[in-house]
């Protein structure tokens, strides 16, 4: 399947995800552990929440799947986890399944499992502050009221790489949560499916650590 395709099917209907209720402690004949980075996308679990800008999270690691064609999905570590590799690199994809406030859980049990630090982990995730569609990435950091990342942070510590994606500030703190609990207006999906295609064309540079290179290739690909 393209990825236009793809993402035009993601636009449809979907199934209802519910939160998982994987077992604690994992098979470990379920996974490769030579896995070297875990990825993590924010977001809510459900249909109802799939186009919210607060799930934008989800959607770029979803992007990165189907783009990179990692294996299907397993309810593990609190929610779906996906294993593939990008360039030489061994990458798990994970969705908390336990909701925004709680997603440093399901990040705390991938890394006991694969005995991986804080700076092995990525968190995808919306960002008021940067302007629609701007990817941006950092190491460490505060919260700025993001509830998945102060649930992460509270977990892990504050020392993940986040790649931040714009989701624009609606100008009022009082629209702040029905602009981020809202969905993507029509009028934005090709934007969104720009980015997130760019996002995923160039996470082999994310997987080298080569942040920068990142960034300038993904707003390359965004400017044409």
């Amino acid at each position: 399947m393209s990825f236009l395709r793809w993402f035009g099917s993601f636009l449809g209907p979907r199934p209802v995800e519910v939160p998982g209720q994987p077992l604690d402690a994992e098979d470990a004949s379920d996974w490769d552990p030579e896995t070297v980075q875990i990825w993590v996308g924010l977001g809510n679990p459900g249909a109802q929440y799939a186009m919210h800008r607060h799930n934008v999270g989800f959607m770029a690691v979803d992007a990165i799947a189907e783009i990179h064609r990692f294996q299907p999905p397993k309810k593990s570590f609190h929610g779906w986890a996906q294993q593939g590799r990008i360039g030489a690199s061994r990458i798990l994809l994970l969705k908390p399944a336990t909701f925004m406030n709680d997603s440093g859980r399901a990040v705390r049990a991938a890394m006991d499992f694969f005995k991986k630090d804080v700076g092995d982990v990525t968190i995808f995730h919306d960002e008021l502050d940067l302007a629609p569609f701007k990817v941006k990435v950092k190491v460490g950091g505060g919260t700025a009221g993001h509830n998945g990342l102060r649930s992460t942070e509270a977990h892990v510590g504050n020392a993940f790489r986040r790649v931040r994606i714009g989701i624009g500030h609606p100008g009022h703190k009082d629209r702040v949560t029905g602009h981020v609990l809202g969905n993507y207006a029509k009028a934005e999906t090709d934007q969104l499916a720009d980015m997130l295609g760019a996002v995923a064309a160039e996470a082999e540079w994310l997987a080298k650590s080569d942040d920068a290179r990142f960034m300038n290739e993904v707003a390359l690909r965004l400017q044409s």
